[in-house]
């Protein structure tokens, strides 16, 4: 029995568990990719704070540069100068830092070149300016020009800084719509992925589940098949074993076991060990026979002897093929039986056929006797009796010549039993030669055998066309002379003798008569006469050898003629029976198979 369950496909399996991996690694990028994002926003907010507050610083450091001066120009006192001179180093450092902050964002460097231009241009005319103030009135028509040039330097300073705060504005206002839009979109993908990922862990868990369950029926009707299995090996006296053929490790079952006298699983499973239960004159041959298994990966059925625990010599016989199982290992699987009582019941047939063929030898000396030794004192016999006959007749009484008649009447008698007994020897041991022939043919050299007895009875044989068979042409012949002789003899005074023959092709599953455990196609042969008759209950006895329904002094005959139709139908493969009904007639049935 197999046992045969449905399981999800490993392919099933694999694919879920990729894609579930699918989505991790998915979400993971994803939320990966939104904390660079929000890092990077991170970074460019405070990016931009630190522009700005640096940039807003730089002009205030201008800013005071430019009140120093001024403070400077009126009163003419040095204190209003001190932080025009500071200024100028806090400048450079916030200048610095800026150029620092702008880094790797070429259109910022440009403004900020720009931008240092017009920082260094303002330094310029507010020193210059200073320098004039020393030694001109503020009247001054050239000191006026300057401070008028240093105003507008400081409104393209103020105008460069504010384009770079507006720059820094409106970069950060696109990477904070960029970060917008990929929040938004993002967690649609992401809820999307968990939800599939979640159904597909759904629907993997449902079928895993589902198989365990499988497996766990299967599981507890595996058990209950090995316990079958094993009971069946101690019921069948076998046991079973197997060899993987990579790691040669072999396995016995228990059975294994208890046939070599032995508890389950009282050894280790190898070969070395059961090779310790050889008999010693079996060992080459067992020996060469595991050389031919492991090479050719099956072993043939082959028969040898063990000497169990106990001492018992019992024959095992062992037979195994090489299975492939689902990892892709090969493995040997084999069966060893114990075949002892068939052993020595094959030695008992052999030792009874040898007895039989002297028998049969004998039976053929006896063939001889009967057909040479036998009949050779008949003759005499009947060589003396009827010279006796024709020259010391007229010296004989009547008593006499009534002894001499019942004397030629038992040789005759003899003599057609001897040659009876001969005919159906020769039906039972003749060699079984078949050819293809008409039975049209053998029919008519059959009633050519019994033509004066045909002629003197004036009977009428009547036949339906015969068809062409492989047979043994003598016997059927014999058989079809027999059926007739048969009729001829057992007809009724006065009455002619009608026999009709009839033939038709039939299957056995519609014969009746015919055993339904065969389905061959037969040859229904039919021979029906108006002879006597007989009572159905003798239908079987009148095969029987030596079997006669009537005195010997009521009809001729020596009780073999059907039994030789028997045996004859025998060799054939076929079948013969006989119906009768008292005063209306016979009729026998033969079936012959069309693939005699």
């Amino acid at each position: 029995m197999k046992l045969k369950a449905i399981y999800t496909s490993p392919i099933f399996l694999k694919s879920i568990f990729v894609v579930s991996i699918f989505a991790i690694f998915f979400i993971s990028a994803v939320t990966f990719k939104h904390i660079n994002l929000l890092n990077n926003t991170s970074r460019w907010v405070n990016r931009s704070y630190d522009v700005n507050l640096e940039l807003e610083r730089l002009f205030s450091y201008l800013k005071d540069s430019e009140t120093g001066q001024r403070g400077f120009l009126i009163t003419k006192d040095s204190t209003f100068l001190q932080p025009y001179l500071n200024a100028k180093q806090k400048i450079d450092s916030s200048f610095k830092k800026v150029r620092q902050y702008t880094y790797n964002d070429p259109e910022q460097e440009d403004n900020l070149r720009k931008l240092k231009f017009y920082i260094n241009k303002r330094q310029n005319y507010l020193s210059s300016a200073l320098h004039m103030s020393l030694k001109r009135d503020l009247n001054d028509k050239e000191l006026k020009n300057k401070l008028l040039i240093g105003k507008k330097t400081m409104d393209s300073v103020r105008s460069q800084i504010n384009t770079m705060i507006l720059l820094e504005k409106k970069n950060l206002k696109e990477h904070e719509l960029n970060y917008k839009d990929t929040i938004k979109v993002t967690p649609i993908f992401v809820y999307v992925i968990l939800l599939i990922t979640l159904v597909l862990i759904s629907i993997s868990y449902i079928r895993i589940t589902r198989d365990l369950d499988k497996l766990k029926a299967s599981n507890n009707h595996l058990v209950i098949m090995n316990e079958s299995s094993n009971l069946a090996e101690i019921v069948g006296n076998f046991g079973s074993w197997q060899l993987n053929m990579s790691t040669q490790n072999y396995t016995f079952s228990d059975n294994i076991y208890r046939l070599l006298g032995c508890e389950p699983q009282s050894f280790s499973a190898n070969q070395a060990n059961f090779m310790k239960y050889l008999h010693p004159e079996d060992l080459p041959s067992y020996q060469e026979a595991t050389i031919t298994m492991v090479e050719e990966g099956h072993l043939a059925p082959f028969t040898y002897r063990i000497i169990r625990k106990d001492k018992q010599v019992r024959y095992f016989r062992t037979t195994a093929r090489i299975v492939i199982n689902k990892s892709g290992e090969e493995i040997l699987i084999g069966t060893s039986s114990d075949v002892t009582d068939e052993v020595l019941a094959s030695l008992s047939l052999e030792q009874q056929n040898l007895e039989l063929e002297a028998s049969n030898k004998e039976l053929l000396a006896f063939n001889y006797v009967a057909s040479h030794d036998l009949q050779e004192p008949l003759r005499k016999i009947q060589t003396f009796a009827s010279r006796l006959t024709e020259k010391e007749n007229d010296n004989i009484s009547d008593t006499g010549k009534d002894y001499l008649n019942r004397i030629n009447n038992s040789v005759e008698r003899m003599r057609i039993l001897i040659d009876d007994l001969l005919q159906y020897s020769r039906a039972t041991k003749t060699e079984k030669v078949f050819e293809t022939v008409n039975l049209n043919h053998l029919l008519e050299n059959a009633k050519s055998d019994l033509l004066q007895s045909i002629e003197e009875k004036n009977a009428v044989i009547t036949s339906e066309k015969l068809p062409k068979m492989k047979v043994i042409p003598f016997q059927i012949q014999q058989l079809f002379a027999n059926l007739i002789s048969n009729s001829l003899k057992y007809s009724k005074e006065n009455v002619v003798p009608e026999i009709k023959i009839s033939c038709k092709k039939v299957t056995a599953a519609d014969e009746a008569l015919i055993p339904k455990t065969t389905k061959d196609k037969f040859y229904k042969i039919t021979f029906e006469d108006n002879g006597i008759g007989f009572e159905q209950i003798y239908a079987e006895k009148i095969f029987v050898l030596f079997n006669r329904l009537h005195n010997k002094n009521e009809y001729a005959g020596t009780g073999i003629g059907l039994a030789i139709c028997k045996k004859i139908v025998e060799n054939h493969k076929g079948f013969i029976f006989a119906h009768g009904k008292p005063t209306v007639g016979a009729t026998f049935t033969i079936y012959l198979s069309e693939d005699c």
